[in-house]
């Protein structure tokens, strides 16, 4: 009460002076707190529950999680080499065996004392270096069939489909083992629904009917013929031979390590010759290094030879059957000649110019 009416009497002194007098605000405005302040002090009490996550998968795990791996490509040249056949293999290099030494050691693991598999297939694992000519580019993916000279059954079934024109060439293509060969009557059955080319795994083709082929090219989508993947060429027997009983392989990139690729495929079986074997192997790397990128370094890192059910990997050199590192074209290499030669001859033309 006092100090209401102190407030009187100084409004009434203002009043008397003639002093401006400033309007009282009486109502709660003044007293509230500003919008949305009591909301967040709300917010914060509440406790924040942490869900527990369950074990996940690795392939639904997220990608973008930078995860230290283990480089794939395999450099033991610091390592020591061992002295005898008693040590600890982590600490020592491979060794290196010759293809009939290997051979021999998998005919051994799998004599009938021991895993009694006398045909077992003999797999080569190829390791690449995918890197490419600039050091963000990679080799891409590739498939392709080797062709070798002593064919082995490799359990696969392999119908090919030819289309050429002409009587010598039928006649070429179904005695060089063709399952079904034909020409337009061949393409109009198809295109009517009557055959089915699913049911064929190659499709081969001479040049004579491409014009005619185009229509099927909707059907084919990828395994339409042509000269990159050699399913289209004038000798379709050779053709027919390669598909039916080459090698068939496939170079892969790993998810995580772009520049390390692997080929994984059969050469034979244990019980061949071991030159057949060597042969075929040597084909096989001729094929996979036509592959290979123009830079410097190896493109063919590693070899290794595996005959299940034996777990056993033995160490190859590769670089008997294949040059390890790139060559550059002749071309280049007589350009370069070109330019040593005449340096010097320039030189001596300053120098007679001096005098």
């Amino acid at each position: 009460m006092q100090s209401i009416l102190n407030s009187m009497r100084t409004l009434a002194l203002r009043q008397a002076t003639g002093d401006t007098v400033r309007r009282l605000h009486l109502s709660a405005v003044n007293e509230a707190a500003r919008k949305g302040t009591r909301e967040k002090a709300r917010k914060k009490k509440v406790k924040v529950e942490v869900k527990k996550v369950g074990f996940i998968p690795h392939n639904q795990r997220n990608k973008k999680i930078n995860v230290k791996r283990a480089d794939k490509h395999v450099d033991d040249s610091w390592k020591q080499v061992p002295k005898d056949d008693c040590y600890v293999g982590r600490y020592y290099r491979w060794p290196v065996y010759s293809v009939a030494e290997a051979i021999q050691c998998h005919r051994e693991t799998h004599h009938p004392s021991m895993y009694n598999v006398p045909n077992a297939p003999l797999n080569v694992d190829i390791e690449l270096n995918m890197q490419g000519e600039k050091a963000t580019r990679f080799v891409d993916n590739f498939q392709r069939m080797a062709m070798i000279p002593h064919k082995f059954e490799h359990g696969e079934e392999r119908k090919i489909i030819v289309f050429t024109k002409g009587n010598n060439e039928i006649v070429e293509a179904r005695e060089a083992g063709a399952s079904l060969v034909g020409g337009v009557e061949l393409i109009k059955d198809i295109t009517s629904g009557e055959l089915l080319l699913s049911d064929y795994q190659y499709i081969i083709a001479h040049p004579n009917i491409l014009p005619e082929l185009v229509a099927l090219r909707g059907l084919m989508k990828r395994k339409f013929p042509n000269p990159k993947s050699e399913t289209l060429g004038v000798n379709l027997a050779e053709m027919i031979v390669k598909f039916s009983n080459g090698i068939s392989y496939s170079a892969a990139k790993d998810e995580y390590q772009q520049n390390f690729g692997l080929i994984t495929a059969s050469v034979g079986t244990l019980d061949m010759d071991e030159q057949k074997l060597e042969e075929n192997i040597k084909f096989l790397l001729q094929d996979v290094n036509a592959m290979r990128p123009k830079r410097e370094g190896r493109f063919i890192t590693r070899v290794l030879l595996k005959s299940p059910p034996s777990s056993e990997q033995l160490k190859i050199d590769p670089f008997v059957y294949v040059p390890e590192m790139w060559e550059k074209s002749s071309a280049k290499v007589k350009k370069e000649d070109v330019k040593k030669q005449e340096e010097p001859t320039e030189a001596k033309e300053a120098v007679a110019a001096g005098n």
